[in-house]
């Protein structure tokens, strides 16, 4: 079984290259398949989440052509079917945006319920009622999805909570409405923006993303169209806080600094030093970190995807912190295998009570799902000897050349299959 091995107590020290963000490239790579026209998407990161979806496009029929490692072509205009293999499809959360890219351009669309990190329950209600809004027809039969409409119409959708996913569906599904729809309470995220930008360039009429009023305007059709992907905020944030637990001094390259605000802000009230220039942050570490407080909140406030990354860091921190996960309920199953390493961290509901120890010790741990592991990692660098981290297919999902990236900026880790390869690398490193 393929997992990390890692010898800590290297401080980390260089400069690392961001990947396109996840988040917003499964969005528009679904958004691809909604004209008939060559699109064309750059910037695109190299993890297995990215590779199961673009699987998922050719099974319907769709061509994808791989330019290069970064970069994909879609031609949708040989899309045969509005059905979505359940094999592909159970694996990725993001299975949904596929409903409303099929049901925008068919008017038709079945997508099993989806699957990825088991993070908390994340219902889709939302995203239902938005169908139903814009005049589709919703069923749930045998663990899929089914929505079809006569034609899809404008309406005034209200989300009740706000949901990145939902807003993004339904964004898809309203571009080619008819009339004009508007959707209130939206999710601001930078990769919603990124997927309206995208729309946009196809020939869609959305205003307003990136605050919580977004307006579309139903056109014909799309066109063709060449477009990048913007940088991966959670991966930039995962460095800058591997920076900071290793008292390292990286510079992050390839990064939109105002999508990272809320971290930087964190990083700084531990004692980090952080610079931003145009496009890259350098966070310098050189002390013991302090305690602060962190909450989860729907953008601009700090990311859910980066909690696992802050208590990892605020464990080693002088004092007392508190950690409150507003956005899922079951986001502290790894602070189990934290324990193995020597943390103090007590779980109260959604809020976690972090006492910071001194150091971490190397163990045997497992990934629980995407970001926690990531920051199991970040706990594996600060630690005194030898981590393992099993299960890091979950790490792979949404972290493109992980160790080979750490390994850059000095850290002492590699991707092993077998107890020989693990025994070769510690004879290696000492």
């Amino acid at each position: 079984m393929e997992q990390y091995i890692i010898k800590g107590g290297m401080p980390l020290a260089g400069e690392v290259n961001i990947a396109g963000a996840k988040n917003a490239a499964l969005g528009i790579l679904a958004a691809s398949i909604m004209t008939d026209e060559t699109v064309t998407i750059e910037n695109l990161p190299d993890v297995s989440d990215i590779n199961v979806f673009l699987q998922a496009i050719e099974s319907i029929g769709a061509k994808v052509e791989r330019i290069d490692r970064h970069t994909a072509k879609i031609n949708a205009s040989t899309v045969d079917q509005h059905e979505v293999e359940e094999g592909y499809m159970k694996k990725i959360r993001a299975s949904y945006y596929m409903l409303g890219a099929l049901l925008g351009k068919y008017k038709e669309a079945k997508v099993v319920l989806p699957g990825g990190c088991k993070i908390g329950a994340r219902p889709i209600d939302q995203h239902l009622k938005g169908f139903r809004a814009l005049g589709g027809d919703v069923k749930i039969e045998h663990g899929s999805v089914k929505v079809k409409a006569e034609r899809l119409h404008s309406n005034d959708i209200y989300l009740d909570v706000v949901t990145v996913g939902a807003t993004i569906n339904i964004m898809l599904a309203a571009a080619l409405a008819d009339g004009k729809t508007t959707i209130e309470n939206a999710a601001k995220e930078p990769h919603v923006v990124d997927v309206a930008n995208f729309l946009n360039s196809m020939g869609a009429n959305i205003k307003g993303a990136g605050t919580d009023l977004i307006r579309i305007k139903g056109v014909e059709r799309l066109h063709g169209t060449t477009y990048s992907v913007i940088p991966d905020q959670i991966e930039a944030g995962t460095f800058m806080f591997a920076s900071a637990v290793t008292k390292g001094d990286v510079i992050v390259k390839n990064v939109i600094p105002k999508h990272l605000e809320s971290i930087t802000a964190k990083l700084i009230e531990m004692g980090c030093e952080v610079e931003e220039f145009d496009d890259a942050v350098r966070v310098v570490s050189k002390d013991r970190l302090k305690k602060t407080n962190i909450k989860t909140l729907p953008y601009p406030g700090f990311p859910t995807d980066m909690q696992p990354q802050g208590v990892v860091a605020l464990a080693l921190a002088e004092g007392v912190s508190i950690v409150t996960e507003s956005i899922f309920e079951n986001r502290f199953k790894y602070v189990d295998e934290l324990a193995r390493m020597g943390s103090n961290i007590k779980v109260e509901g959604n809020t976690a009570i972090i006492e910071g120890v001194e150091k971490y010790m190397g163990a045997s741990i497992s990934a629980p799902d995407l970001r926690a592991g990531a920051a199991l990692v970040i706990a594996g660098l600060a630690a005194d000897g030898f981590t393992s981290i099993e299960d890091i297919h979950y790490i792979e999902r949404g972290y493109e050349d992980l160790p080979e990236k750490l390994s850059s900026l000095g850290a002492l880790i590699e991707k092993v299959s077998d107890e020989k390869e693990i025994q070769k690398f510690k004879l290696k490193v000492g």
